[in-house]
């Protein structure tokens, strides 16, 4: 006579393998992406004409497939990007070679300061590696914020981090980001 082999119980399976799956996403950290925190401008009107701006207010600023940096035309190594871009931006009313200036008034006790016309053109080669992109997003954005901080402590003498949320308002809009970014580009060389 054939001897009959006990089965296994297995209903309560499922429901282990159920809690082991909720304890490893539970206890899981998950790798976070970063981004950059930028403000997207709002949607082209298509009747809207293009806005003529003096060459002397535009730094161009163009990245090629192989990550070399050019400014206004001249090769440049991204450690100097932000000084360059920090004096571009900053105004200088008795240099006729910088951009425009323009006196505006600003609340929460900044006053009546010159505020600079100029504008940093940023356009990539479509082969600019992720890595050089970031880097040149990042040396533009700590140049702005230098300034910010050089405002802050000049007026409030206080650091960007002490501000509250109205001196911050109005710095960010006395020391606005004026990056222009264009579409990628396939250059040729």
């Amino acid at each position: 006579m054939a001897r009959k082999v006990p089965e296994i119980n297995s209903s309560s399976q499922a429901d282990i393998a159920f809690l082991l799956l909720c304890f490893f996403l539970m206890t899981t950290s998950m790798d976070v992406d970063y981004g950059i925190t930028r403000r997207l401008p709002p949607p082209v009107e298509q009747n809207v004409e293009d806005v003529k701006v003096k060459e002397r207010n535009v730094m161009n600023v163009m990245v090629n497939k192989s990550d070399k940096l050019l400014v206004n035309g001249r090769p440049m190594d991204i450690s100097q990007l932000k000084d360059e871009a920090k004096r571009f931006m900053t105004p200088r009313p008795s240099d006729e070679t910088a951009p425009e200036v323009e006196p505006k008034t600003f609340g929460e006790g900044i006053g009546e300061i010159l505020t600079s016309k100029g504008v940093i053109s940023l356009q990539n080669d479509r082969g600019t590696s992720y890595a050089m992109y970031i880097s040149v997003q990042n040396e533009l954005a700590r140049a702005f914020n230098e300034m910010k901080d050089e405002l802050a402590k000049k007026t409030w003498h206080k650091s960007l981090d002490q501000l509250t949320e109205d001196q911050t308002k109005a710095l960010n809009e006395a020391v606005p980001v004026r990056v222009s970014e264009a579409e990628p580009v396939d250059y040729k060389k």
